[in-house]
């Protein structure tokens, strides 16, 4: 055999063993893909692609990323046969601002089907102008569908000790985007979580390892009716 045949031997038996490993390699920012399989085949024609851009509430802050409900969210539709790919873009601290400038590249470089936007919580912790939140948001939400994403928006709520006026017309933001672009809105998934203490963490912001189940228990089965029927 020759040196060349020899060497891409070696390429072609490189590139099966790292194919083999791909799939049990999950991290922020990369799509963790789910098994081909024919049985309870989703409405998409192939595989979805979810893309999570969000905050530390989506980024499993304070536990490992394999302990976060994104990751988990994956592993439940895996053993429920549903060719969807979740692809973790979310990063703790970030801002409506930041995941605007973040989006055109996600967006490029994943070419998800399905946008699940989770963010201006950092936003309101930081009192932040509403109007500008709101222009943020619907941004996102332009620039999803211009490339014929479908999004979902995912409500987001802040301590009310900044204010009854401020939380209001903060909250009231999601609503009226749901409203305006015809895209579905779904229900703050720490509505009940944040009022057991022993389910968040120290700083009474960030959900426990504990908790993370529940959140997948929580937005799954409203999840997967958006992504098959959107189709």
């Amino acid at each position: 055999m020759s040196l060349f045949s020899r060497k891409l031997v070696s390429v072609v038996q490189s590139l099966f063993f790292v194919s083999l490993l791909f799939p049990f390699i999950v991290h922020s920012d990369q799509a963790i893909s789910a098994p081909d399989n024919d049985k309870n085949v989703s409405a998409c024609v192939d595989t979805c692609k979810l893309l999570v851009l969000g905050d530390s509430l989506s980024a499993a802050y304070g536990l490992t990323s394999d302990q976060g409900w994104v990751a988990l969210l994956q592993d439940y539709w895996e053993a429920q046969n549903q060719p969807i790919e979740v692809i973790n873009a979310a990063i703790s601290g970030d801002t409506s601002d930041g995941g605007l400038a973040r989006l055109p590249r996600l967006l490029e470089l994943h070419e998800p089907t399905h946008l699940y936007i989770e963010l201006g919580g950092n936003n309101g912790l930081q009192g932040h102008n509403p109007t500008k939140i709101k222009q943020n948001l619907a941004e996102m939400i332009e620039l999803a569908l211009k490339n014929d994403v479908k999004v979902i928006l995912q409500e987001i709520q802040i301590p009310t000790n900044y204010g009854r006026r401020y939380t209001e017309l903060f909250v009231q933001n999601y609503h009226e985007l749901a409203e305006e672009y015809d895209v579905p809105l779904l229900p703050f998934f720490l509505q009940d979580i944040a009022l057991n203490p022993t389910l968040m963490q120290n700083d009474g912001i960030h959900p426990t390892a504990e908790a993370q189940p529940m959140i997948v228990e929580f937005l799954a089965p409203k999840l997967l009716p958006l992504i098959r029927e959107s189709k």
